[in-house]
């Protein structure tokens, strides 16, 4: 068997990786990953180096991975700055490491395909992965945000488990956005609306388009709020360039969906969303002027009215957000597992790993307590 390493997306083995993430995932489609590449979101630059993984026996590629090797920890969700420093305390280098993720996208997916019904497929890729990381003097491997079997596998394997909490919507096989409201107890129920009413009270209304319904204007317009909230609350620019959205994003086709809010006949906000055939995904939002509740109508409700009108079964909106609760969104666990190759400091990432996941197991088990959903009789 023999690892091979692809720092650039056009040199994987095309059709064998679209037949390996097939799901539909839009995230790990070989237009999305090297779409990231030409637009210079993800280089050296930036700190997110391509470092696709594939494992070849006799020149058939039988495990696939996404990587990047990270000059540091931005962008990922995962957050390991005081691993940073301890390694740095320690006199040893914590930088390159080598992420399996999204690039600035924490949403629950496929991130090792192994060949079907081959047992030892996936313990092969792990030692061929982490002996190439010691040998280049890679400090750790970290796979973020995969499916939950996965992760369980990957933690048999010896790969810590460290688990974190989102809050998702689900699709209780709803007709209409007043059948998910009736299951509000009354109050919840009243807040929500008055939020709702009070976007046609300042005079916005909002559309939503998909795929080639987005115009190039739109995209645009779109670039234009992003990177003014991002400066705005951050001081910075965003992650992701503007060949991405106004280049790339149009090429992705019915992969994506924006929410667009209006002051009358002007633009004022936009939300952007991915979608496959289970899931939304929520993922960029930018406004020019702030409103009463408009965050909430167009980066949640007009999300989940998406979902129960196409039939999807879940909607992820993002990291972090406790206030997403209230507006029924539920505690999810996801997961992230980590190789070190240093002995010195593997036990302690351990233990933390260990005593942090009992820990957001009790806060996920506390916060859904406080969902506003109607008692249900014992």
């Amino acid at each position: 068997m023999e690892l091979r390493i692809f720092p650039n997306v056009k040199d994987l083995p095309c059709k064998e990786w679209e037949q390996a993430f097939s799901s539909g995932y839009p995230f790990l489609k070989q237009r999305f990953l090297q779409g990231l590449e030409s637009s210079g979101s993800t280089n050296g630059d930036s700190g997110w180096q391509n470092c696709h993984l594939a494992l070849f026996d006799d020149e058939k590629s039988i495990a696939m991975a996404p990587g990047f090797l990270k000059s540091h920890s931005y962008g990922e969700y995962v957050f390991d700055w005081s691993w940073a420093d301890a390694w740095h305390r320690s006199g040893l280098d914590y930088y390159p490491k080598l992420v399996t993720a999204i690039p600035f996208t924490p949403a629950t997916g496929p991130r090792i395909w192994t060949e079907a019904n081959t047992s030892d497929v996936l313990p092969s890729f792990i030692n061929a992965v982490t002996d190439w990381c010691e040998s280049e003097k890679i400090s750790s491997w970290h796979i973020l945000f995969p499916e939950e079997e996965t992760s369980f596998a990957l933690s048999e394997l010896g790969l810590v488990q460290r688990m974190t909490t989102q809050f998702h919507w689900f699709n209780r096989g709803y007709t209409h956005f007043d059948d998910f409201l009736a299951e509000f107890n009354s109050r919840k129920r009243k807040a929500l609306k008055k939020e709702r009413a009070a976007i046609t009270a300042q005079n916005l209304w909002l559309s939503t388009k998909t795929g080639a319904e987005i115009s190039e204007a739109d995209w645009n317009f779109f670039y234009y709020c992003y990177q003014t909230t991002y400066l705005k609350r951050s001081g910075h620019e965003g992650y992701l360039t503007g060949e991405f959205f106004t280049g790339v994003c149009p090429s992705l086709g019915e992969d994506t969906v924006m929410v667009i809010a209006h002051e009358g006949e002007n633009p004022v906000a936009a939300a952007l969303y991915f979608v496959d055939g289970q899931t939304l995904y929520g993922r960029y939002w930018g406004c020019l002027k702030e409103f009463d509740f408009l965050h909430f109508e167009a980066c949640y409700y007009r999300g989940i009215e998406y979902c129960i009108e196409k039939g999807l079964s879940r909607f992820d909106p993002g990291a972090q957000g406790e206030h997403k609760i209230q507006r029924g969104f539920e505690p999810t666990l996801t997961y992230s597992n980590h190789w070190i190759s240093e002995p010195r400091l593997k036990d302690a990432v351990a233990d933390f790993c260990r005593r942090d996941c009992d820990h957001v197991r009790r806060y996920r088990d506390e916060a859904a307590t406080l969902l506003p959903f109607k008692k249900q009789d014992a």
